[in-house]
């Protein structure tokens, strides 16, 4: 079956002169299917991907991230498995950096057990798929990558969407959760890829801790939004003590410890810190 498209681009809240680079550009397209929207302030993933999703009409959205590149027809794989799944709400394609080596696609809904015990204890203890098996054909997951997720619009509209509370992370996580509570499924699709620029050579030990606190926050707040008070406090338990006794020997890890300890709360979050711009 052949399928229309639009591409609608959301700018989120980026310099005015690199707006206006981007503007000119898809101007001199001359393409009437591709338009592009900004917004003045930095609304995050979610908030981003909403923002440009009440300019679509269409059977299915895709959200797509700027520091991709599609190959071998991704979109249309997955438009095709989609129209012969009905109980599918979402799927995603495997995933391979700049240099072509495949990379992890899928993961397991953030709870309790991931963040204590580890991914590997969710495989084993609940059965789940190997994330690092090769597969052949496409199978059913607790969640693919956001770089790159194909929606049933019907189900995306039916749940409201992405939390924009979320600004950054684990944002996937809670979409594809909240559609498995009402009986739909996120499939990944394993025989085509994508290629998402990630940064493969970033030093993961440099990350600011302002990043890694954005990451705790949004972590605590989508468990206890899914699981309950009661999973949530204990995961804080346990992190108290853990980052406790890690900011003994590395003091910049304080400041993390410390928004634990008062519980992380929204109003800290990077999304509380944005400007408008002009």
């Amino acid at each position: 079956m052949d399928f229309q498209y639009e591409l609608i681009i959301v700018d989120n809240a980026s310099k005015i002169e690199d707006f206006e680079t981007l503007k000119s550009a898809i101007t001199a397209l001359e393409n009437e299917k591709v338009s592009l929207h900004r917004s003045r302030f930095n609304t995050g993933f979610g908030g981003g991907n909403m923002h440009g999703v009440q300019f679509a009409n269409a059977q299915y959205y895709l959200f797509l991230n700027n520091d991709t590149l599609v190959i071998n027809d991704p979109i249309k794989i997955c438009f095709d498995f989609m129209e012969q799944r009905t109980d599918a709400a979402v799927c995603g394609p495997q995933i391979q950096n700049e240099y072509g080596e495949k990379q992890l696609s899928f993961d397991y809904f953030t709870c309790f057990g991931r963040e204590v015990f580890g991914k590997k204890f969710i495989e084993i203890v609940y059965r789940k798929p190997n994330r690092r098996k090769q597969y052949a054909e496409p199978l059913s997951v607790d969640y693919v990558n956001g770089s790159f997720l194909f929606f049933r619009a019907e189900d995306f509209d039916a749940i409201g969407g992405f939390d924009t509370n979320i600004f950054l992370y684990f944002e996937e996580s809670d979409i594809c959760y909240r559609l498995k509570q009402k009986g739909k499924k996120t499939y990944f699709i394993p025989s085509v890829s994508y290629t998402h620029f990630q940064g493969q050579s970033i030093n993961k030990t440099k990350i600011p801790i302002a990043i890694k606190k954005e990451l705790k926050t949004s972590m605590f707040y989508v468990i206890r939004k899914n699981y309950g008070y009661f999973q949530y406090q204990l995961l804080r338990l346990v992190f108290i003590v853990r980052y406790g006794l890690t900011s003994m020997i590395k003091p910049r890890y304080f400041k993390l410890f410390y928004g634990i300890l008062i519980g992380l709360p929204m109003g800290e979050s990077l999304k509380q810190k944005q400007v408008i711009e002009d």
